[in-house]
């Protein structure tokens, strides 16, 4: 009886290895990418390009294990998710409220030390921000955030009935 459960679970986990998620990788240009709208400096970028885009972004770079199932199915999932709570490419073709909140978010999350996920980066050590880099971060965010509202009052943004 072992012996047939553990046959049936090796069966399983080869078949499994044949059915995989579409990978998150975007082709042309992101037309409603933030950089395309914000200015994000160069030293941003490379810590987002670190620590943030595989999840947040419509290209994410994956790992040789990510074709392992259900690591592939896991990874899948973890990309779904951040994508949903902020894409990067597709900031700029939200509501300025939502842009407004996800520029606090952004700063209060990796203050809260809650981004990158420790799952993340568990495996991407390099996605590991420094004290410093997490300053530029919310520096960067508050400041993005903060020109935001200059030009466009939040108050201006309330729907009157």
């Amino acid at each position: 009886m072992r012996k047939k459960i553990l046959i049936t679970l090796a069966v399983l986990l080869i078949i499994i290895q044949f059915i995989h998620p579409e990978k998150n990788k975007a082709s042309g240009p992101q037309i409603n990418a933030l950089a395309t709208r914000i200015t994000v400096p160069d030293n941003i970028k490379s810590i987002f390009a670190k620590a943030c885009n595989d999840c947040h972004s419509n290209n994410t770079r994956y790992p040789w294990y990510s074709n392992i199932q259900p690591v592939d199915w896991w990874m899948n999932h973890h990309v779904r998710e951040g994508k949903k709570e902020l894409n990067f490419d597709e900031y700029t073709n939200r509501p300025l409220r939502y842009q407004y909140h996800k520029m606090e978010e952004i700063a209060d999350e990796v203050k809260e030390g809650e981004m990158p996920l420790d799952s993340y980066t568990w495996v991407h050590q390099d996605a590991r921000l420094t004290e410093s880099e997490k300053k530029e971060i919310i520096d960067w965010a508050n400041n993005v955030r903060a020109n935001m509202e200059s030009r466009y009052p939040k108050d201006s943004l309330i729907r009157k009935k």
